[in-house]
């Protein structure tokens, strides 16, 4: 069973964020924290890892994964365009629970799945993923479960799930402390599609742990679909 590191533990901490740099680099999959959920992570930029993480959760690639980034200066390389309707949302929410669809740059050499020329970004509020994504860059990451399957709130439940295909586990307790669980509402981010946006309107694909009524507290009723 591939090793799982607690992050509690300062010796495991130093030892499993080296591993997961290293495992990341070789292609390999590694499991990390976020403010919402677990997530199964893949170099974004190595079309073969993000393969690996689509198969490794019975995924095809009509559901490519969204891309942790570690801040928005990451955005004028990956995007094409930042509506300036979508810019309130990134003040208030990023870093957080918040997954945002932009337009992709064009020039980017990547193959994350059937993106019809788009990207899902979202930066974490979490500071193992943030440190991780500093070193590494940009993550393929999709919740650490099996497709049909609850999303992993620990590594250890991921490590059930997701078993050998996994390089490294790095664990930080339960994910989502202080986030809202709402009935009918999916524990990870909220996904906004802003791919649309010169004309003015965002649309919310995915209800998730950022409650619907914020985001129009933040664009207006008017703005968002």
């Amino acid at each position: 069973m591939a090793n799982l590191y607690d992050c509690s533990v300062d010796s495991e901490l130093l030892t499993g964020t080296r591993l997961a740099r290293a495992a990341i680099g070789r292609g390999e999959l590694v499991v990390v924290p976020t403010d919402t959920v677990y997530g199964v992570a893949a170099d974004a930029f190595d079309p073969a890892a993000v393969q690996r993480l689509l198969d490794a959760k019975g995924r095809g690639r009509q559901s490519p994964p969204p891309v942790l980034v570690k801040g928005r200066e990451t955005l004028a390389a990956l995007t094409d365009h930042v509506p300036d309707v979508v810019q309130p949302l990134l003040d208030e929410f990023w870093p957080g629970p918040l997954t945002v669809i932009f337009t992709a740059q064009r020039s980017l050499s990547w193959d994350l799945g059937e993106t019809r020329g788009t990207v899902a970004l979202r930066v974490p509020d979490h500071p193992l993923a943030l440190e991780l994504l500093a070193e590494t860059g940009p993550l393929a990451v999709s919740s650490a479960n099996l497709t049909g399957q609850p999303a992993a709130t620990t590594a250890s439940a991921a490590r059930e799930m997701l078993g050998d295909s996994v390089a490294v586990y790095l664990e930080a307790g339960p994910s989502g402390t202080g986030l809202e669980r709402r009935p009918g509402a999916n524990t990870g981010s909220t996904i906004v599609d802003a791919s649309a946006g010169r004309d003015g309107v965002l649309r919310i694909v995915r209800h998730g742990s950022l409650p619907d009524d914020e985001i129009v507290r933040v664009v207006g009723p008017g703005v968002v679909v």
